[in-house]
């Protein structure tokens, strides 16, 4: 009898980036947190049943070709909720199938702490499901997969279901620890596996995809606070009402810039320089928010980010904007800082979170 895999993967934070991440060879800086998404899979004699902490019954599915339905409308409608976790399940049964095995038949158990009582953080839930299910599946299939080829089989998966998705989240949740990534071409992925099939296109090179660990900065001192209200996706908040316009292309040209600028503050010690990089990245935000009605600053984020100010921090929303988090960096901070910090936070509604920066859980190699 095989017995139980189970794997996890953590959710992320961007540092800076966000938005202009999208747009394929823009890098960002991210960072994986101890907030994590444990799947557990064991084996059954036909199909797929998903029991998760986000669905009351379990769900049962089966296999059509490499696609996976419903065993009852009922369980159609909660694949649709359940659609990371189904579409990485799907990437993993074509590869499968394609190298003569069968496609795996499994219970999997998907428990996340990237919630709250079903009030998600912010912190990439659908990515570190992603990563999950497909480290977990693999494992248990006896299937060996590079850290590079677990993060290309999450990112067809997630393109699958949006193309623009930047795939920054599944990078950290297979790398961990600080990430500087840059975007592939998702429209030329797709392509590649479509024309090429999915074996070629893992081995193949991506347009614009770049993923790297940054050395942990020294004495640079992370908080996050979390406004309690759960936002919109970057990909879906960044749609078609400013992509391709002027504003979009000065923003991305910019936020780019001081990416990299940052990124190479931290490489080289220069932890003001970088502090100084991302209080310009929360003015681009600002200035975008402001020309593209975007969404990115509410009031509890514009709060979060004077609070954090009033306490000698710099600070700036994580990622989409719309609610969730933001962040807030120090260089050097201390205990009575942090406590300061949390104090200003708490006079706005705002909850100082308890995550660490996780380091690397992987096979060592960057992609």
């Amino acid at each position: 009898m095989t017995l139980p895999t189970t794997r996890r993967a953590p959710g992320k934070l961007f540092i800076t980036g966000e938005y202009a991440v999208m747009e394929p060879g823009s890098p960002a800086l991210l960072v994986a947190v101890d907030r994590m998404v444990s799947v557990t899979a064991t084996s059954i004699e036909a199909g797929i049943e998903l029991t998760t902490d986000l669905h009351p019954e379990p769900v049962r599915l089966h296999w059509q070709g490499l696609q996976l339905a419903g065993n009852s409308p009922d369980d159609d409608a909660a694949r649709g909720r359940l659609s990371h976790a189904v579409a990485a399940l799907e990437v993993l049964g074509e590869l499968l199938t394609g190298r003569g095995l069968p496609a795996p038949a499994l219970h999997l158990t998907i428990v996340s702490d990237l919630h709250e009582a079903g009030t998600k953080f912010g912190l990439g839930s659908s990515g570190a499901v992603t990563v999950a299910t497909i480290d977990t599946v693999s494992a248990h299939c006896g299937l060996p997969l590079s850290a590079d080829e677990r993060y290309r089989l999450a990112l067809i998966a997630s393109a699958r279901l949006d193309p623009q998705a930047s795939g920054a989240d599944l990078a950290a949740a297979v790398l961990r620890g600080w990430i500087v990534y840059r975007a592939p071409d998702r429209t030329a992925v797709l392509d590649l596996v479509r024309r090429d099939g999915l074996e070629s296109a893992l081995r193949a090179s991506w347009p614009g995809l770049g993923i790297r660990r940054l050395n942990p900065p020294a004495g640079l001192q992370l908080a996050v606070g979390w406004t309690g209200s759960p936002a919109v996706t970057a990909e879906l908040l960044g749609g078609s009402r400013w992509h391709g316009t002027a504003a979009h292309r000065q923003f991305v040209a910019a936020m780019a810039a001081s990416a990299q600028a940052t990124v190479d503050a931290l490489e080289r010690g220069d932890t003001a320089a970088a502090l100084a990089q991302l209080a310009i990245a929360r003015q681009l935000l600002a200035e975008l928010d402001n020309s593209a009605d975007v969404g990115i600053f509410t009031d509890k984020l514009i709060a979060l980010c004077d609070a954090a100010d009033a306490a000698g921090w710099v600070a700036k929303p994580s990622g989409a904007g719309g609610g969730d988090c933001g962040i807030a960096l120090s260089d050097g901070a201390d205990a009575a800082d942090v406590e300061r910090l949390r104090g200003q936070w708490e006079t706005v509604g705002v909850r100082l979170l308890p995550l660490e920066v996780i380091g690397d859980g992987t096979d060592g190699h960057d992609c």
